[in-house]
């Protein structure tokens, strides 16, 4: 996975690092960059070194959004560009068992967005910011972001930001609850490392079994969840990490967890 063109990859203490590498180009997603993510995302998914993924961009910007100067790249429409070059590597994020945290530095837009909200978890440098910006050249938001806006924001909210192609500062990402942490600039690689460090420490069964169920929960309802919870709560009781925890705790000892 060292081979890659336009993407960094690098695995330590148990968190990797997915940096989108050209800064000359404020890291703007291009063909041979999106076929790049998907192998990458679906790399670090068998890889057992890394137990949580950050996704963040090189230079100064973690995205300005798709290459608008590639076209259609070959496709006859954005319908088959879409299935074959964005669905796999967002959706690959979606259901992963591993937990992404979107260290999100400089500009963040259009699909950038996409891919920063799609993340499980965020941190944004203090001088970042989300920028809607698809109206602004007659386009609507995609890779999934009119979900993830609503899902966020609500409806109306959500609606003014794509229609005015609205920006939101690192700050009123936080106050809204699309960012959890807001760090100085210089600390942003830092302080997600340490955070990433902190999250392979834990129970990964249970961190994947609670974000599945998570990003499932809006369209079920509450008794559905509490009976999906003591289906995957079962299994994790049976687990050896569990178990072993449980040991630990009685004998106030730290838990090692293994993913087992």
């Amino acid at each position: 996975m060292s081979d890659y063109q336009y993407i960094n990859y690098s695995v330590i203490n148990g968190v990797a690092t997915i940096a989108l590498n050209t800064p000359d180009k404020l890291n703007a997603f291009h063909q041979q960059m999106r076929l790049e993510l998907i192998d990458v995302i679906r790399c670090v998914e068998s890889d057992d070194a890394a137990r949580v993924v950050i996704l963040t961009g090189e230079g100064r910007a973690f995205s300005a959004g798709a290459d608008l100067t590639e076209g259609a790249g070959g496709y006859d429409t954005f319908i088959e560009q879409c299935a074959d070059e964005y669905t796999p590597w967002l959706m690959g994020v979606h259901d992963s068992s591993k937990l992404y945290i979107a260290a999100v530095n400089g500009a963040c837009a259009g699909i950038g967005t996409a891919a920063a909200m799609n993340c499980d978890l965020m941190v944004m440098a203090d001088d970042s910011y989300l920028y809607q910006a698809f109206s602004a050249i007659g386009l609507m938001p995609d890779g999934g972001a009119n979900w993830l806006l609503v899902q966020k924001l609500g409806y109306a909210r959500a609606l003014q930001l794509a229609v005015d192609a609205g920006r939101l500062t690192a700050r009123e990402c936080l106050e809204l609850g699309i960012a959890n942490k807001v760090v100085a600039a210089d600390q942003l690689l830092t302080e997600a490392q340490a955070w990433g460090e902190k999250l392979a420490k834990g129970a990964p069964l249970a961190q994947s079994a609670t974000k599945n169920l998570m990003r499932r929960a809006a369209s079920m309802s509450y008794e559905e969840v509490i009976i999906e919870e003591s289906v995957m709560q079962t299994k994790l009781i049976k687990s050896d990490d569990a178990m072993n925890a449980v040991r630990s705790f009685f004998a106030k000892e730290p838990a090692v967890f293994k993913g087992q």
